[in-house]
């Protein structure tokens, strides 16, 4: 049993990250430098969160240190955030690149991210562990990038774009010339991620369609779940890891439910409805069942639903608590309020393998490293298991979800 002054390590499975364009130009191929610079010349940053000073957050050892220290977490998993070299928006929402000329322009710069990366996660080895970026449009490029993210210790692993549907250049993600890729990276044991809020079409410009894009944007962000399952991917690569992050989960268990029923209606006549599947396409087992095998969730500010869901779909095991830091929405400065809010009922046995065990274990923690900084900064057991009674008094958007 635990006692009630142990100090949780707290590991946030999702926070993000990424270097200024100054920093960038540092880490891009030369023979991109001189493009580089009229490129620059000519951005305009849309993006209040990196046009002030809290901007820093992203690349400013001190201040990030300082600022998760006093939020009391102890490790992150670092997924991008700003605007590489030649990309025509932030990285997560951009869409692939359409021709020969953008697709390598943009590949130097995801590059020269990954480059930057490395030396940040460097600063603080044991608390941060990097996700690189890779684009799909050739998956050999896509493996190099692979190798060489395993190469130089980014143990998060692997971005995966998520393909919009309405993108016709670039292969979705059930084609089967992605074997190599997923082979390449259960060979390596590189996590493959893939972020909330990402893979939508685009919209016409028209006031409304922030409400489409408010409405639709977490089936968008599902649909890489959903091809890989049912492309057979998960049973071809039983080892294959991936990983759902930000995307909640109290959608997976009617979802899991419903592709069960599909799969085992064709198992048993080879057609559902009027359409017929030939025995070398018919799945062997269950969506459940591959959920269960290859797949972990980064739940960020989740609510208790999400984590319930998760936890019966996947299993204990295979479930991370993840802060978003720094974005605005992020928990964080109240992430202690915000685990008190979900766990505070919980076993902390069960609590530590969601804030330590499981995402140490997957993304290449060393616990006993980090237990020193837990010590100093950890919220206690007892902490956590004390209900949360009322708010601050400028609570945050993530609190405030939970509390509804």
């Amino acid at each position: 049993m635990a006692s009630t002054d142990e100090h949780y390590t707290v590991i946030s499975a999702d926070t993000h990250a990424g270097g200024s364009h100054a920093m960038y130009r540092d880490y891009l191929e030369e023979k991109y430098l001189e493009d580089f610079d009229a490129w620059r010349d000519k951005y305009k940053n849309p993006f209040s969160d990196l046009g002030d000073t809290r901007r820093l957050r992203n690349w400013d050892d001190e201040m990030r240190t300082r600022q998760q220290d006093e939020d009391g977490v102890a490790g992150e998993v670092i997924f991008p955030n700003t605007v590489p070299p030649f990309f025509p928006s932030f990285v997560l929402f951009a869409r692939p690149p359409k021709d020969a000329k953008d697709y390598e322009y943009r590949l130097a710069g995801i590059r020269a991210h990954n480059r930057w990366l490395v030396d940040f996660c460097a600063q603080q080895p044991e608390r941060r562990k990097g996700i690189g970026q890779i684009f799909i449009n050739d998956i050999d490029d896509a493996i190099e990038d692979v190798r060489w993210i395993k190469e130089h210790g980014l143990t998060g692993g692997a971005l995966l774009p998520n393909i919009p549907p309405d993108v016709d250049w670039v292969h979705q993600l059930n084609h089967p010339d992605f074997d190599r890729l997923w082979a390449v990276c259960e060979e390596l044991d590189v996590p493959v991620n893939v972020h909330g809020g990402t893979g939508t079409p685009m919209y016409e410009p028209v006031p409304s369609s922030a409400l489409m894009l408010i409405a639709e944007v977490p089936y968008f962000s599902r649909r890489p779940l959903i091809y890989l399952i049912l492309s057979g991917a998960f049973e071809r690569f039983p080892g294959l890891k991936f990983v759902l992050t930000e995307s909640g989960a109290d959608w997976i268990p009617e979802l899991v439910r419903t592709l069960d029923g599909h799969l085992e209606s064709i198992r048993a006549t080879g057609e559902i409805g009027e359409l017929r599947f030939k025995p070398e396409h018919i799945l062997p087992r269950n969506a459940s069942d591959y959920v269960r095998q290859n797949c972990w969730f980064g739940l960020s500010f989740p609510k208790k639903a999400d984590l319930d869901a998760a936890v019966q779909t996947v299993g204990i095991d295979h479930v991370m608590w993840g802060s978003d830091y720094p974005h605005d929405e992020a928990t964080t400065p109240y992430s202690s309020i915000a685990l008190r809010q979900v766990f505070h009922d919980w076993d902390p046995a069960d609590v530590r393998k969601v804030l330590t065990e499981n995402p140490a274990e997957l993304y290449g923690f060393d616990i006993a490293a980090l237990a020193p900084v837990a010590e100093r900064i950890g919220p206690t057991v007892a902490e956590i298991a004390r209900p949360v009674t009322e708010l601050p008094a400028e609570p945050n958007m993530a609190l405030l979800r939970n509390a509804s």
